[in-house]
């Protein structure tokens, strides 16, 4: 049997707790669903989870049936698959999602949540930039605005893909890269953080971008509880999760007249019609 990288499934676990923030009950159910899933798919000469085809996925779910399970409980493995190969996707982890066709009778996805313009600009006032750590809070927030980076993403820059220069940072993804150039807003913020709050937090020979507050690279979890106590202070009572910001700054590009494949290269989605789904909402809003 192949060994297994746990990434994914540990990954997937902060996932549902921190953007999907689901209800326990749900956490326990879709990872004992994805879990029975890697145990069958890793018995074969399988070893990579990037490699999984819809027929695979047809197999497992043809084996489930003979095996007895009730349509319930299949179709609720089935909607753990579809959520788990979505957070590869949106995590930047695999390129293709083999649960894309995978016919199922579900209700209609709901589109992405954004946030407004005012929205944004109110929560990115309300870190103070004069406070260490409302410094380096502001320079993620703008960061993850103005770029569309996946929290992972983010998290996992260090300070050499920066360019304040040029104007662009390099996102690193899958054995993939792309720049990304930066609004003048992120500069300012970033190149405030560089000198004022970065220096006085991290450590001497720490080479990640941000910081928490012990020296080391900030975490997903960090960085959630981050955005969590601006959305309060900026009563923003929405369902947002960090994903959110990837989609506002998506469907606020097209909506000033950027292209469809200058935003399908920024956000680093292999397959177009990822990227179809915010000129869908964008198009809904200003009809």
């Amino acid at each position: 049997m192949p060994s297994f990288d746990t990434k994914y499934i540990d990954n997937y676990r902060e996932y549902l707790l921190n953007e999907r923030h689901v209800s326990s009950n749900t956490v326990s159910s879709y990872m004992r669903d994805i879990t029975q899933f890697v145990k069958h798919y890793f018995s074969d000469e399988n070893g990579d989870f990037c490699n999984v085809t819809k027929e695979d996925i047809q197999v497992y779910i043809s084996l489930l049936e003979n095996n007895g399970r009730s349509p319930a409980t299949i179709s609720r493995c089935i909607a753990s698959l579809k959520s788990f190969f979505r957070c590869m996707i949106d995590e930047g982890l695999s390129e293709k999602n083999p649960m894309s066709e995978f016919s199922t009778a579900t209700s209609p996805k709901k589109p992405p949540n954004i946030l407004t313009i005012k929205q944004i600009e109110n929560l990115l006032s309300q870190p103070d930039i004069n406070d260490i750590k409302g410094c380096r809070d502001r320079a993620m927030l703008e960061l993850l605005y103005a770029t569309g980076l996946r929290v992972s993403e983010l998290i996992a820059l260090n300070i050499s893909d920066v360019n304040l220069i040029t104007g662009t940072i390099i996102c690193r993804n899958n054995n993939n890269e792309r720049v990304i150039p930066l609004h003048s807003s992120a500069i300012t913020s970033v190149s405030h953080y560089l000198s004022f709050s970065r220096p006085a937090i991290a450590l001497t020979d720490e080479l990640s971008l941000f910081v928490n507050t012990g020296g080391g690279r900030i975490s997903r979890q960090g960085f959630w509880k981050v955005l969590k106590s601006y959305l309060t202070k900026a009563q923003i009572d929405q369902d947002i999760t960090p994903q959110t910001l990837r989609h506002s700054f998506a469907v606020h590009l097209l909506e000033n007249g950027a292209d469809l494949r200058s935003l399908q290269k920024m956000l680093g989605h292999a397959d177009i019609a990822s990227t179809q789904v915010y000129a869908h909402v964008a198009s809904k809003k200003n009809a």
